[in-house]
């Protein structure tokens, strides 16, 4: 659980996108610290539901593999995701390394309810993130992942990192096409989350429907994140032209 004084960090995250949601789920652990949390955004009315638990009410977000399930405050989820092999990293970062697997683009299907209404059928594509390791104390990074369309309509999908596993090779960063994926080179964000470059001359835009947001000082551990949901649009690395998109973005900066 620790190398030297520096706590192992695990999560699972869960982002799923379509025309009428977007969601994720994810469980955190910080050693023996654990948190969960949700949100659901729904499109027609901009409506972000979410909620964020810290030690306590560990059932309230389940992500089995292959599964999300959520029961918690007028949201019931429970999904199935037909998981893959994804693409996997493993990169030293500090004075510890970091293992990640990524998924995207993968098929999610499954009910959604809400305040109370009935279940309804839902058909989407989604992101899964699973990383474990001893990050350096102080962590900071841009991260981006969605799914969409080329104009010829060949479903596209992408994971785009900066400030963590993001060596110039042998990186997390991938962009798939008609689901094979492809490690693609480095990328830099704008500060404010709405462009992604690459260094081919590739601009990726990304437009925010609305925003997860959490600030904590729990002492020894800090956090400060953002992550909108959205949508994409302009060329992805190695000048792929994404007709449509749609997925998350996010700036965490941690202390732990």
């Amino acid at each position: 659980m620790f190398l030297g004084t520096s706590p192992r960090k695990r999560w699972r995250y869960v982002g799923v996108f379509c025309e009428e949601l977007m969601m994720c789920a994810a469980v955190v652990e910080v050693g023996p610290a654990r948190q969960s949390f949700w949100a659901v955004l729904s499109r027609d009315n901009g409506h972000l539901r979410e909620r964020t638990h810290v030690l306590v009410h560990r059932d309230a977000v389940e992500l089995a593999p292959g599964r999300l399930c959520v029961h918690d405050r007028g949201a019931v989820l429970d999904l199935a995701l037909d998981e893959g092999d994804g693409i996997q990293a493993r990169c030293p970062h500090g004075r510890g390394e970091v293992w990640t697997r990524k998924q995207v683009g993968i098929r999610a299907h499954g009910t959604v309810a809400l305040d109370g209404g009935p279940a309804r059928e839902i058909e989407a594509l989604a992101v899964v993130d699973d990383t474990v390791g001893h990050h350096a104390r102080v962590t900071e990074w841009r991260w981006a992942a969605g799914v969409g369309t080329a104009p010829s309509g060949m479903p596209l999908a992408f994971n785009l990192v900066e400030g963590v596993n993001d060596p110039p090779t042998g990186s997390e960063r991938a962009v798939w096409v008609a689901g094979a994926p492809h490690e693609v080179g480095p990328v830099s964000f704008a500060a404010d989350l709405s462009r992604i470059e690459a260094a081919d001359g590739s601009v990726l835009r990304f437009s925010a429907e609305a925003q997860r947001a959490r600030r904590e000082n729990l002492l020894l551990v800090r956090s400060d994140y953002r992550a909108p949901f959205g949508t994409f649009s302009g060329t992805l690395p190695g000048g792929i032209e994404l007709a449509r998109g749609m997925g998350v973005v996010e700036h965490h900066r941690a202390v732990w």
